[in-house]
C-alpha cells in the first residue's frame, strides 16, 4: 500500500499544503504591524519546496497515490518555473500591497493555495485529479481577484472570472465525461492506450474533444474564450494580475500537455483543426485590439491572449520539438510578463495606479535604469533580438513551418509585425517624450535585485538561449511525450 502511495512523487506539494496550513494558524497570533512574519515566511515555503523539487530530481518517471499524480523531469522543471514565478510576484508586490492594506495573512495562504492547485495540474495523472487541481487554483485567485473588499471594480472582475471561470470548469468536465464514456478509464495512459487501438466510441470522444479544448482554451485565455482577460486584469490588483498573468500560465500548458499529448495524443487529427482556429483569432484579433488600448494593464492582457495564440503554434504540430518549443515559449513568456509587471508595481504609489501609458512618458528622465528594463521588456514582448522573446516566437513558428504549415508562419510573422507596433510605442513614450509625473522612485534593495536580474535575464537568454531551450527538450524527451 505505501509502495503505491509513493509520497516522493508530491513531496512538493506536501510541503507547500504544509506551510499554507503553518502560516494560516501562525497569522492569527501575529499583530498588523508585524505582517512581514508571514511574508517571509511563504518566501521561505517557495525556497523550501524548490530545494525538494531539486533533491528529489530523477531522470525517470514515478506515479503515487495509485497513479493519480506523476512525478517526471517536466513536472520537476515546470514546478520550479512557478515556485520562481510567484517567489518573484512576493518580492515585486510587497510596497504595493502594504500601501493598500493588502500585506495580509489571507493574501499569502490564498497564493499558496493557488500554486498548490497549479503543482497538482503540473503532476496529474488522471483527468479527476487536473481537474481537482484546475478547480483549487481557480477558486484561490477569484478570491484574490476580490481581495481589495471596498474596491467595486475588483468585486466586478472577480464576480466575472468566477461565473465564466464556472462555465469553462463545467465545459471542461462534460468533455472530459465523455473521454470516459468512450474509453471507459480516467487514467491519462490507459486513455491513450484505448484511443491509439481505436477501441472507443469514436463520435463520443470527438464530442468530449470539442468541450474538453474549449475548456482548456479558457484557461490559456485564446480567442473566442477570452472574454474575462481584459476586465479581470483590469480590475485585479496588480499585484494578483502578475500572479495570474504567469505562474497559471505555465500550469495551464502542463494541463493541456497532458491531456492532448498524453492522453488524446492519437486523436490529434480532431483537435487540430480546433487548435488552429484558436490560434489565428487569438493572434489576429489579440494583437489588433492591443492597438487601441489607453491601459498598459489591458494592452498586457490582449498582449497574453496573442501570446497565448503563438504558444498554440507549437503545439499544432503534435510533435515532440513543436511541444517542446511551446514549453519555452511559455517559460520565456512568464519570464517576460513578470517584469512587465513588475515596473508597472514600481511606478504605483499609495492611492495612485499606474496603469496607463501617459504613466511611462518621460521614464528615462525619471530612472535611465527602470527605463532600460522595460526596453528589454518590451522588446522579449515584441519578439526582437537579442531578447528571448526572438528565440521563443523563432522556435515556434520553425515548428510550424516543419509540420508543414507556412500559411500560419506567415500570420504570425505579420500579427508580430502589428504587435511591434503597440509595444515600442511604450518605449517612444519612456524615451521622447516629456514626464508627467517627476517623482522619484523608492524601490526597496531586494526588489531592485529581483526585478533588475529578472530583466537582465531576458537579455542574457536572449543571447544564450541553448541552456534553457536544451531543458525543455531533456525534460520532454525524459518524460516520454511523444
Amino acid at each position: 500500500m505505501l509502495a503505491q502511495l509513493n509520497y516522493w512523487a508530491a513531496l512538493p506539494e506536501i510541503v507547500i499544503l504544509a506551510a499554507a496550513s503553518l502560516i494560516l494558524l501562525i497569522d492569527l497570533f501575529v499583530p498588523d504591524d508585524r505582517r512581514h512574519v508571514s511574508y517571509w515566511l511563504t518566501q521561505f515555503a517557495l525556497l523550501l519546496a524548490t530545494c525538494v523539487t531539486l533533491t528529489t530530481l530523477r531522470v525517470e518517471s514515478i506515479k503515487g497515490y495509485h497513479g493519480l499524480v506523476v512525478d517526471d523531469m517536466m513536472a520537476d522543471f515546470l514546478r520550479i518555473a512557478c515556485f520562481v514565478s510567484v517567489s518573484l510576484m512576493l518580492f515585486y508586490s510587497r510596497t504595493y500591497l502594504q500601501a493598500r492594506n493588502l500585506f495580509r495573512g489571507d493574501v499569502f495562504v490564498l497564493t499558496l493555495f493557488a500554486l498548490l492547485g497549479m503543482q497538482v495540474m503540473i503532476t496529474g495523472a488522471n483527468f479527476l485529479t487536473l481537474y481537482l487541481g484546475l478547480e483549487l487554483m481557480s477558486l484561490s485567485l477569484y478570491a484574490l481577484v476580490a481581495s481589495p473588499r471596498d474596491h467595486p471594480r475588483s468585486s466586478e472582475a472577480a464576480m466575472k472570472y468566477f461565473v465564466l471561470g464556472a462555465l469553462a470548469s463545467g465545459m471542461l468536465l462534460y468533455g472530459l465525461s465523455m473521454v470516459y464514456g468512450a474509453t471507459g478509464s480516467l487514467d491519462l495512459d490507459a486513455v491513450a492506450k484505448v484511443i491509439y487501438g481505436r477501441q472507443g466510441s469514436s463520435l463520443l470522444l470527438t464530442f468530449g474533444l470539442v468541450f474538453i479544448v474549449s475548456g482548456l482554451a479558457f484557461k490559456l485565455a485564446v480567442v473566442p474564450y477570452h472574454m474575462w482577460v481584459p476586465d479581470v486584469y483590469d480590475g485585479a490588483p496588480t499585484a494578483v494580475t502578475i500572479l495570474i498573468g504567469t505562474a497559471p500560465k505555465i500550469a495551464a500548458f502542463a494541463m493541456t500537455l497532458r491531456i492532448l499529448s498524453g492522453a488524446l495524443q492519437g486523436a490529434a487529427i480532431d483537435w487540430q483543426g480546433m487548435l488552429i482556429v484558436l490560434c489565428v483569432l487569438s493572434m489576429v484579433l489579440g494583437n489588433l485590439i492591443a492597438i487601441s488600448q489607453t491601459n498598459i494593464k489591458r494592452m498586457l492582457a490582449y498582449s497574453t491572449i496573442a501570446n497565448m495564440g503563438y504558444m498554440l503554434l507549437g503545439f499544432l504540430t503534435a510533435s515532440r520539438y513543436g511541444f517542446s518549443a511551446a514549453m519555452f515559449y511559455t517559460v520565456s513568456y512568464a519570464l517576460t510578463s513578470l517584469a512587465s509587471f513588475g515596473v508597472v508595481l514600481l511606478l504605483s504609489r499609495q492611492g495612485f495606479e499606474s496603469d496607463q501609458l501617459d504613466d511611462f512618458k518621460g521614464l528615462n528622465q525619471r530612472s535611465p535604469w527602470w527605463a532600460f528594463i522595460m526596453l528589454l521588456v518590451m522588446f522579449s514582448l515584441a519578439g526582437l533580438p537579442p531578447t528571448i522573446g526572438f528565440y521563443a516566437k523563432f522556435m515556434v513558428i520553425e515548428a510550424a513551418i516543419n509540420d508543414g504549415f507556412v500559411w500560419l508562419a506567415v500570420i504570425a510573422v505579420l500579427t508580430s509585425l502589428i504587435g511591434a507596433f503597440y509595444y515600442l510605442r511604450i518605449v517612444k513614450l519612456m524615451y521622447f517624450d516629456d514626464p508627467v509625473e517627476t517623482m522619484p522612485i523608492v524601490v526597496r534593495g531586494d526588489t531592485w535585485v529581483a526585478l533588475s536580474a529578472n530583466g537582465l535575464l531576458l537579455l542574457i537568454l536572449g543571447v544564450l538561449p541553448q541552456q534553457l531551450i536544451g531543458l525543455c527538450a531533456i525534460a520532454l524527451t525524459q518524460s516520454n511525450f511523444p
